[in-house]
């Protein structure tokens, strides 16, 4: 029933947008009825049922004025009602060609119209030329269409003007509008993050009691920030969100800990892809963090970025332009996380790589250090405690005691000893085996097993 409510709303909508486009051209080539001004057209009348549905929550949600919804309307016109833009393929008598100023373009795979910023521009400025500023508005990177990636803006070739890029709906938002569920952000070049999970639990998280309570001052925030800061009315002393560094050898429950602060308050934790950030080309670096930043602004999200120090790491003396511009590039990130709302965990082998203006803004810097021979000897209970059984005769305390490796490492020997106990028949895993997964690890970090230890 809601998606049929949902269709009769967007199809009102296209009746609304069609009634518009005819009002435009009819006054902007002054044939009978151009005193008329599309702005007196009346918006489609809601009921009880049409104005809970999904379209309309959003217009009332972003609270979007009469450009913007216009312009949602023309972006959702191919997917919907494609034929309401037919009028745009009308030919010009005197040049018997089309209208240079209905913008728009034809591609292979769509014989209809696609609206372009020209197309948006010509219905709100063709007869109100003063209004240009409003048009660009609604295009402006600051405007909610585009912050929550409903709008996208796609050039056809590299430095295509702003008004000559194709203007479209972002397909997770036709299909929310739609269906009224709105899909998960896939990782792509146009959302450089991942969303990452974990089934494990804090039980399964051993650290040294001062780091874990570090740890919970985080989880502290995450569940009483807002009340603290709208009740306790400490949003005028303090900025907004929380920025922690994360740092020490890999494996040791970084990736783990943010995961489970996500976890723990219901809250979904975003990895940035740095590979997919990170650009020599001067401000595209700034451009691509953005559009993680700007999508992330309106939600209630943790985001994550490992190996942060390719990222944020420290700045050079500004001996050439390529120096200037990373240092720009540096202050740019330092201000972006400094005024995002929500949680920011940076993660970092060496806290020595960070630049010290990072440093000095954030809340907490946790110190990941290897585990102990004791926490050791929990992370190797803990990781054969269910089918994977190690034989009895195997002194796990030798072992924790011996061989000095993360969390994240002994997991990985479990992973070879399992999969070398199913081939054998059986659950149980013999020493060599265990001791063959020790070296593998070993190996990553050109480290060697003693004789003693072999033995």
């Amino acid at each position: 029933m809601e998606t049929k409510e949902n269709s009769i709303v967007l199809y009102k909508e296209m009746e609304w947008l069609q009634k518009v486009i005819d009002q435009v051209i009819c006054s902007y080539l002054l044939q009978e009825g151009h005193e008329n001004h599309w702005m007196d057209i009346p918006f489609p009348e809601t009921d009880q049922d049409t104005e809970n549905t999904t379209y309309y929550q959003k217009l009332k949600e972003w609270n979007l004025n009469q450009y913007e919804r216009l312009c949602l309307a023309l972006i959702l016109a191919p997917q919907i009602k494609p034929e309401v833009l037919d009028i745009f393929f009308s030919k010009n008598a005197m040049y018997d060609r089309g209208f240079t100023e209905f913008g728009g373009v034809v591609n292979k795979i769509h014989s209809g119209f696609l609206p372009t910023g020209q197309t948006f521009s010509f219905l709100i400025t063709a007869v109100n030329p003063e209004l240009r500023m409003e048009m660009l508005n609604v295009l402006n990177p600051s405007n909610i269409l585009l912050k929550e990636q409903v709008l996208i803006l796609e050039a056809t070739e590299s430095n295509t003007p702003l008004l000559n890029q194709v203007i479209s709906i972002n397909e997770r938002w036709l299909h929310y509008f739609i269906t009224g569920t709105l899909p998960r952000l896939e990782h792509s070049v146009s959302f450089p993050a991942q969303q990452i999970f974990t089934k494990m639990d804090w039980s399964d998280l051993v650290l040294e009691d001062h780091v874990m309570e570090q740890v919970l001052e985080i989880d502290a925030w995450l569940k009483h920030g807002s009340t603290l800061m709208n009740e306790w009315g400490l949003e005028s002393k303090i900025k907004p969100g929380y920025r922690t560094l994360f740092y020490g050898p890999p494996g040791t429950g970084k990736t783990l800990t943010a995961t489970l602060l996500g976890k723990s308050t219901n809250r979904e934790v975003y990895r940035v892809d740095l590979s997919l950030i990170v650009s020599k080309y001067i401000g595209e670096t700034e451009k691509n963090l953005s559009k993680i930043f700007d999508v992330a602004q309106h939600k209630d999200w943790i985001l994550f970025f490992d190996e942060a120090d390719s990222l944020f790491g420290k700045r050079t003396q500004t001996s050439s332009s390529n120096d200037r511009h990373a240092n720009q590039q540096t202050g740019y990130l330092l201000q972006r996380i400094e005024d995002f709302p929500g949680v920011v965990i940076l993660a970092s082998n060496l806290k020595e790589n960070m630049d010290e203006a990072f440093s000095r803004r954030f809340q907490s810097m946790i110190h990941f250090t290897m585990p102990s021979p004791e926490e050791r000897l929990v992370l190797w209970k803990n990781a054969f405690s269910g089918k994977c059984q190690l034989d009895p005769d195997i002194d796990l305390e030798n072992i924790a005691e011996q061989y000095e490796l993360a969390g994240g490492a002994i997991i990985n020997v479990l992973r070879y000893c399992a999969l070398k106990a199913i081939q054998k028949n059986g659950p149980i895993v013999g020493y060599q085996d265990l001791l063959e997964g020790i070296r593998r690890e070993f190996k990553k970090e050109n480290r060697t097993l003693s004789v003693t230890q072999m033995n």
